[in-house]
């Protein structure tokens, strides 16, 4: 079994479009909520997003390339060559038929998938583009990071909600741990920010109108974002071979089901989950300074996720540093848990616990620590990602600092 470290990271976010701007914006507690830009927002009762901002595909692909890539492609793929060019990696020598591609995505090409529907619903279009399916399938951000990459080991999506991009990095890691794969680039993608997708949103009545603040008293909802990280995962011996810059360590990895609702989360699949990544990675419940919470900033998500940190921790939860960077980016349900994966290992690396913003104070459900407004310097040598989705399906990552 080989200890698993990262040794590159990209991301894509509505705050920075690389992993440094990304940073940046999680240390000064920036928020990349506004008025929706890729939706008509006069047809619209959510008046709030959160877009990835002054992406421009043409400075990254060209109009062939394009033709077959939805923005979810396009997100998952910028992150995946930055990741990859900070590793160091070539995948020479054989090495990318044993690289694995595992990338988490709820939904797919949202945009591709809104537009032909206006097409053929209310333009009334006889035909429709033929490159329409290979734009919308879920598994279209993989197969393109595949391409791109030149990567031609396992490649494959996971779908698992807002819980997809942690499943896709948990999966990887236990590969790479195993000796499955000799390397992976894993993480997560979405970009679903569109007039049919909103609209869905809205009839579930979880919507923040104005900010996402979550554990936080007044809390009223989530609020949709979009986004791509992706991470390279090595065994420590191949990255310490060949003088790579070890970013961080992934020790465990959780999951659980809760067998309960489709949408009502539960303490008890949230607190199996945690503790299987604590017994996976070896790591007593003290041991852990930091969690980045899932954090939705809908009342059921946070209450419920604090009596699981509870559950867990039992009085160890009081010291506990926990911050939902949801508040400053919104949630990219597929692409989440990968975004969150990365925040943590750049804090843990930084000496920083990310904020959680727009924090108005104290909810009487939720009275721990969850780094309110302002970003903490602290050693952070143990953390969580966790990462709690619709249909009850639960993963969470533990991290430590590379020694």
């Amino acid at each position: 079994m080989h200890r698993v470290v990262v040794t590159g990271w990209g991301a894509v976010s509505p705050i920075g479009n690389d992993a440094a701007a990304y940073w940046s914006g999680l240390a000064r507690a920036q928020s990349g909520l506004g008025a929706p830009t890729l939706a008509p927002v006069d047809q619209l009762v959510q008046k709030v997003v959160a877009e990835v901002k002054g992406f421009d595909p043409l400075k990254h692909f060209d109009d062939r390339q394009l033709a077959f890539m939805d923005r979810v492609a396009q997100l998952g793929v910028v992150a995946a060559r930055e990741a990859i060019a900070q590793s160091g990696l070539t995948f020479a020598d054989g090495l990318a038929e044993r690289t694995a591609t595992i990338i988490g995505t709820a939904v797919g090409g949202q945009t591709t998938q809104d537009e032909n529907y206006r097409k053929l619903y209310k333009e009334g279009a006889r035909r429709l583009p033929p490159f329409a399916i290979p734009r919308l399938m879920v598994n279209a951000a993989s197969s393109q990071i595949s391409m791109h990459c030149g990567l031609k080991g396992p490649a494959f999506t996971v779908a698992s909600a807002c819980a997809s991009g942690t499943h896709a990095v948990g999966l990887a890691f236990h590969m790479v741990r195993s000796g499955a794969v000799a390397c992976a680039v894993a993480g997560g993608a979405e970009a679903s920010i569109a007039f049919g997708p909103l609209k869905v949103w809205e009839a579930m009545r979880i919507m923040a109108p104005d900010a996402c603040r979550p554990f936080s008293i007044g809390r009223k909802g989530m609020v949709l974002g979009e986004g791509a990280a992706i991470l390279v995962l090595e065994p420590r011996e191949s990255a310490q071979a060949r003088g790579a810059d070890i970013l961080g360590e992934i020790v465990g990895f959780g999951m659980s089901a809760d067998a309960k609702d489709i949408t009502n989360p539960d303490e008890g699949g949230m607190a199996r989950a945690i503790e299987a990544a604590l017994a996976d990675a070896r790591l007593a419940p003290d041991a852990i300074q930091y969690v980045n919470a899932h954090g939705t900033g809908t009342a059921a998500n946070d209450e419920t996720e604090t009596r699981a940190l509870k559950r867990v921790f039992g009085a160890h939860a009081q010291k506990l540093a926990i911050s939902s960077t949801k508040s400053m980016i919104g949630h990219s349900l597929g692409g989440s848990g990968a975004l969150e994966l990365v925040a943590t290992l750049l804090g843990m690396r930084e000496s920083v616990a990310p904020p959680t913003i727009g924090y108005l104070g104290p909810d009487p459900a939720c009275d721990l620590d969850y780094v309110p407004n302002a970003a903490r310097p602290m050693r952070i040598d143990a953390a969580l990602s966790n990462s709690f989705a619709f249909g009850g399906l639960n993963a969470v990552l533990a991290v430590r600092r590379f020694a």
